[in-house]
């Protein structure tokens, strides 16, 4: 009786073996879902990142205002007629 309940303990570990650490066995599928849960966080990330390019190309194409407020920002354009002060800050040592 005991040769018996001995094979049938192996028997179901055996069983058990593939279900706990083959390819497809609970913790490679716990596994998986911690890598999907990343992915879609940086995806998130990505798809706010080219939500907010994909505006400032259309404001780009549409609208002169932002492409002047570009070139005076990041190239310093002055208009005809219009006067520049460039204003020096005093560090007190």
């Amino acid at each position: 009786m005991k040769t018996i309940a001995g094979l049938l303990v192996l028997m179901i570990a055996l069983a058990q073996y593939p279900l706990w650490f083959s390819k497809g066995s609970w913790l490679a599928i716990l596994e998986m879902h911690e890598q999907i849960s990343t992915l879609q966080e940086t995806n998130q990330s990505l798809q706010n990142r080219n939500t907010i390019l994909e505006a400032e190309v259309n404001n780009l194409k549409k609208g002169f205002d932002a492409i002047e407020e570009l070139a005076r920002s990041e190239l310093g354009m002055i208009r005809k007629n219009e006067l520049f002060f460039h204003v020096a800050e005093y560090e007190n040592k």
